[in-house]
């Protein structure tokens, strides 16, 4: 048994190595084209390769399915560059959805057509697996197209396949459904309401109406980015919870790292909620198992809270005090209306929600903004109206 190397091209290497001949006297190998700069690092290539196909974890590009690659993918790709998180959601889609539809296919044999049916197929109705009726929502479909088109450019980088199937087929039309919001005066009953509530609910939800944080970068939030004196926020990091294990990291991108200004109004309250923490921080003694974290919203031992017990409280707070249910989530879309509807500038509604695009924030709360844009208009008819009587 023999390994060697021959040049194929520019930096390209092809390693081929001898199994022997088979019954009929034809010769058994295994190749791989790989790209390398010298020839000494197409030997180095060459070794692994070797120790590829004696532990049978070698397969032939030709012959590798998709479900077998996704393997492949997760091990030398996933792991390594997406984040928890990342991975548990794309596993859920490549389980429920891509796996079942092209896992049998042979990885070299899937054609733009094929991804083109796919998403049709996602567009169907019954296609929702949470029990709901109607069709998968835009965002979802344009989803699975992305992971699809991260697992094939792989295998374009790894030279399984010459071209992705995915690169000519359009990305699908996410279509923004509208939010659903609480108009002032039902922010105001929510205020209300939560003055029979917890220091830590109460909080939570005003931090959430007035400063438009989305739930992880709430659950992430220390004391220490909070500056009382001046009346601000930083927003550095997020909570989530991944394999069964709370995660504290920096939010996806650069914009989402920023800093808030508080009404006054709350600072005095985080105030006296900052001096009740405090109490109970020390009421907790040996048995705080915050370590190094101080959050602001946690248990009473200082262990993060899952986030799934922010979504069933706020149930239970709207259920109880019969108020129309939006998600905790729509109390961010809720700060941003509301700012809007007192004429704040979209650019400084885009900062304070951390958005990368102000085309993000114009798209979200286009409506709106339409809306207030309209609502500006028509201050001009008194303007009209008196000019025209001057001139009558």
């Amino acid at each position: 048994m023999a390994g060697s190397i021959e040049k194929r091209g520019q930096e390209s290497w092809r390693l081929i190595y001898s199994l022997g001949y088979d019954q009929h006297g034809k010769r058994i190998k295994r190749t791989k084209t790989v790209k390398c700069k010298t020839k000494s690092e197409a030997k180095k290539e060459l070794a692994k390769f070797i120790t590829e196909v004696e532990a049978g974890e070698y397969i032939a590009p030709e012959k590798m399915k998709f479900a077998a690659f996704i393997i492949e993918w997760e091990k030398k790709y996933a792991e390594k560059h997406l984040s928890p998180a990342t991975i548990t959601s794309y596993r859920t889609h490549l389980k429920n959805r891509i796996i079942p539809y092209f896992g049998h296919k042979n990885l070299s044999q899937i054609k733009p057509i094929d991804i083109v049916n796919f998403l049709e197929h996602l567009q169907e109705e019954g296609q929702r697996q949470d029990g709901k009726s109607g069709v998968l929502s835009s965002s979802s479909v344009e989803y699975n197209h992305r992971i699809l088109r991260n697992i094939f450019s792989r295998a374009v980088e790894w030279q399984l396949i010459k071209k992705s199937p995915v690169e000519t087929v359009k990305k699908p039309k996410r279509i923004q459904k509208e939010t659903s919001v609480f108009s002032q005066k039902e922010a105001t009953e929510v205020f209300t309401h939560l003055r029979k509530e917890k220091p830590m609910w109460r909080i939570m939800v005003i931090l959430a109406l007035t400063t438009g944080m989305r739930r992880g970068e709430l659950l992430g939030l220390e004391w220490k980015n909070v500056d009382l004196e001046k009346g601000t926020i930083q927003i550095k990091q997020t909570l989530t919870y991944t394999n069964k294990q709370h995660i504290v990291k920096e939010p996806k991108t650069k914009n989402s790292i920023r800093m808030v200004s508080l009404p006054a109004s709350l600072i005095e309250a985080l105030k006296t909620y900052k001096h009740f923490t405090n109490k109970e921080r020390m009421k907790a003694g040996d048995h705080w198992e915050g370590g190094n974290y101080y959050f602001l919203f946690s248990s009473w031992h200082g262990k993060p809270l899952h986030p799934s017990s922010v979504t069933t409280w706020w149930k239970r707070f709207i259920n109880k005090n019969n108020l129309r249910y939006i998600r905790f989530h729509d109390l961010r879309h809720t700060s941003a209306t509301l700012l809007i509807n007192q004429g704040v500038h979209a650019k400084t509604i885009s900062s304070r929600l951390g958005h990368a695009d102000i085309r993000t924030t114009m798209n979200i709360y286009g409506h709106a903004l339409q809306e207030a844009d309209q609502e500006a208009a028509n201050h001009f008819d008194s303007f009209f109206m008196n000019s025209a009587s001057t001139n009558s």
